[in-house]
């Protein structure tokens, strides 16, 4: 194999070409994978191997193998077409606001119960914005953010993450749920010493309401030797156990309506200043769309008013 040429960089196409085979280590799903015909893509390889002056691939007659160098290019390789993909879509945003795609993590004690007035506003306000909608909690959230897999956020903060900038949305009360016949169901004016001794309910591990739920307990000088029983993957069931006499429950304002329509439930206020929870977009700092993710905070501020939340300013 001949040296590295000087001078010589590698082509996009060759670049996709060997991260295609590098994935599938089978020249022909690589190509129909990527558009190419098979003997262009092999071709892009080779050409590519002569530009670096290194052999990515061991070929056999039954299989294709990475060789040591592939293994390690093949990463850099990937790096380099993300970037180029995040070229073109900073490219993208800065000649049209509001068009391309923009991705959404969405935490799923938020997602139900303001989604359907996020989606109103995109297709109304942005329809040109391909909106594409990723529900996870908060660390994966997070990740996806400061890896460039996840273009904004809709949760719960303060986050406290080095890099991202959160833009405030509201805040909102937490509610006590309890079994309909509970002597705390129907209360307006619950003190927060309540939650000592109550039997809770919390989401699993990993939910930042679990956390929040659990800071507002302590809060109240709730021991940690007080258990809390842990047994519900999302709020739908968490609220079917407590109409079931399990314990009670903490639920954000805004969930309120959508998960004690069932039945069976009481709901009780505490008193000012009731325990709250903020929520806001959270975006990379210094993001080529921070103008338009700036707007878009301000247009969902005037279209979640109907919601009984405290609007962030």
């Amino acid at each position: 194999m001949s040296g590295s040429s000087r001078g010589k960089q590698p082509s996009l196409s060759q670049l996709r070409a060997f991260v295609a085979v590098a994935e599938y280590l089978h020249f022909r799903d690589a190509a129909a994978a990527i558009g190419m015909s098979q003997p262009a893509l092999s071709g892009a390889v080779s050409a590519l191997e002569d530009v670096l002056g290194v052999q990515l691939l061991e070929r056999t007659t039954r299989k294709v193998l990475l060789s040591p160098a592939g293994e390690r290019l093949a990463a850099r390789a990937r790096t380099v077409l993300d970037a180029v993909g995040a070229l073109m879509e900073e490219a993208d945003a800065a000649r049209a606001p509001f068009t391309g795609v923009l991705r959404l993590g969405v935490i799923p004690t938020v997602a139900p119960y303001l989604l359907p007035a996020v989606l109103r506003l995109v297709h109304r306000a942005y329809p040109d914005l391909d909106l594409q909608v990723h529900e996870e909690q908060t660390s994966s959230l997070v990740d996806g953010l400061t890896a460039g897999r996840l273009d904004l956020l809709l949760l719960a903060v303060p986050l406290g993450v080095p890099g991202v900038t959160e833009l405030p949305l509201f805040d909102e009360d937490f509610v006590l749920v309890t079994p309909e016949d509970h002597w705390l169901g129907g209360r307006q004016d619950i003190p927060r010493e309540a939650l000592r001794e109550l039997p809770l309910l919390l989401l699993d591990e990993g939910h930042c309401l679990r956390d929040q739920a659990l800071d507002i307990c302590r809060e109240a000088g709730r021991g940690d030797d007080t258990p809390v029983t842990t047994t519900a993957a999302g709020l739908s069931t968490l609220v079917q156990l407590v109409a079931g006499g399990l314990g009670v429950t903490l639920l954000p304002r805004t969930a309120v309506e959508v998960e004690t329509g069932r039945g069976g439930l009481g709901t009780g206020y505490f008193a000012d200043p009731a325990p709250a929870r903020r929520i806001a977009l959270a975006m990379r700092t210094g993001a080529a769309r921070q103008g338009d993710f700036e707007e878009l905070a301000a247009a969902l501020r005037q279209a979640l008013r109907p919601l009984p939340v405290r609007l962030a300013p």
